[in-house]
């Protein structure tokens, strides 16, 4: 994600040393509420620090040591691409309070497996940050990783043959639903190359059925968001890091179909791809084109939300949920003069996979074996109605068909019993108005600390 800083907004400070009994006789009920749920989630960090300490030491209360020299080792710059179904993960960063994320899983494999010696000293950057929830089929990290050859003859055809096998070594330690695929040589005039900074485009992947989706209005309405816009009310607003920009290019935007047939159980696709996403943008666009989807809104709602000079708030909605999300691939410069390198450990991975397709598309049967199972007593249930009680049915339509929810659920929040179009409903705070907020928020945080 690119950032740009026109205003100056204050940095974040440094935890708060404890205040005196009379600073906090100064605090009104809502500061002290806010104060008692800081400490309490720092304390929450504080007890994760001590288990994973305690995790790493072995049963003799010593702390494993690492044997391996590594100043004795040759090291070269890679871009590694991973995969992962981020369902069960809180996201792809490290976090104090969890040890559930994709980086504490990578990081781990990686020391344990000796390519590294820790993440402080491996130059690593990653593609994009995805989040809780949140799955990649093409995440790249760049990272300087051991190497069994010196520098002057690493990208030699023979020596790239006989490389340490990464992926395969961190396939065995890795989680199953964390795989390595992919690795690229970075040439030595490239040496400061960036898996984020020199990353060209990226494309995200969001799946849903169709269910009783107008597509083609959908795709419509995909259309209008190609181009560079103003999205601010296409995200959520991440002014507390800074963010105050958020015009981004949007280069291709359509819904694909992934099986044909027309049935509401089959699967679609929105592709999007640009230079740069904004925080929670394509689950903002996903849950304005469901509403579309759904005939609640036209498709000219997306350039009614683009244009921020007529329509200066945010109207509140629902965003799309994150399961469905995937950053399915990264795409580089550097692939026209260097080359991924595959190994036998690709069929390793599409193996682990067809195993794990297996048996999440035996779930799916069954759960579909029982709708059309419960669906067949709905309507025999229900076929004897007479034509004035079929007329009177709510969407007049016949029972088979009367129940059609397939797409509600990718939606967070409640669906309101009576709609109301976006344009009508309450509004969020304008960006001067967040900037202001958080501002005066750091000036009363300075103020207690100090």
């Amino acid at each position: 994600m690119e950032n740009n800083y026109p205003i100056k907004i204050p940095p974040k400070l440094k935890k708060a040393k404890n205040a005196t009994k009379d600073e906090l006789l100064k605090l009104d009920k809502e500061e002290l509420v806010d104060r008692i749920i800081q400490l309490e989630a720092h304390n929450a960090q504080l007890k994760n620090i001590i288990s994973k300490n305690m995790s790493e030491t072995d049963e003799t209360g010593n702390k494993n040591k690492r044997q391996y020299d590594f100043s004795k080792c040759h090291h070269r710059r890679i871009l590694l691409k991973i995969l992962y179904f981020g369902w069960d993960y809180h996201g792809l960063a490290v976090q104090e309070d969890s040890t559930q994320t994709i980086e504490h899983h990578l990081f781990k494999a990686l020391v344990k497996t000796c390519l590294i010696e820790s993440r402080e000293k491996s130059q690593y950057h990653r593609c994009g940050r995805t989040d809780k929830g949140v799955s990649a089929f093409g995440q790249v990290i760049s990272i300087t990783v051991r190497s069994k050859h010196p520098s002057d003859i690493q990208n030699l055809a023979e020596s790239l043959s006989t490389e340490i096998e990464y992926c395969k070594l961190l396939n065995r330690v890795l989680p199953k639903d964390i795989r390595a695929v992919t690795w690229m040589p970075i040439p030595d005039d490239c040496e400061t190359y960036s898996a984020r900074f020199d990353c060209k485009k990226r494309k995200y992947k969001y799946y849903f059925p169709k269910s009783s989706l107008n597509i083609l209005a959908m795709r419509d309405a995909c259309s209008r968001l190609i181009g560079s816009h103003d999205f601010r009310h296409l995200c959520k607003m991440d002014v507390g890091n800074g963010v105050t920009q958020f015009r981004r290019q949007i280069l291709t935007a359509d819904i694909v179909a992934i099986n044909e047939g027309g049935e509401p159980t089959s699967m679609y696709v929105l592709v999007l791809e640009g230079n740069a996403f904004l925080w929670h943008q394509i689950r903002c666009i996903m849950g304005v084109l469901l509403l579309i989807g759904e005939g609640n809104e036209e498709p000219s709602i997306i350039n009614d939300l683009l244009d921020v000079e007529t329509n200066e708030r945010k109207p509140q909605y629902n965003m799309a949920i994150d399961v469905p999300l995937n950053l399915f691939e990264c795409t580089y410069d550097l692939e026209k003069v260097s080359n991924w390198v595959y190994t036998d450990e690709l069929k390793c991975v599409i193996e682990n996979l067809q195993k794990m397709w297996a048996l999440q598309s035996v779930k799916a049967t069954m759960i579909k074996d029982c709708i059309e199972n419960l669906e067949n007593v709905h309507y025999t249930i229900n076929k004897n109605k007479s034509v004035t009680e079929m007329e009177n049915c709510e969407s007049n339509v016949v029972a088979r068909d009367s129940i059609m929810v397939y797409s509600d659920g990718l939606t967070q929040g409640v669906k309101p019993k009576i709609y109301v179009p976006l344009l009508k409903r309450e509004v969020c705070s304008s960006l001067e108005e967040r900037i202001e907020h958080y501002m005066k928020k750091k000036k009363l945080d300075h103020n207690i600390v100090t």
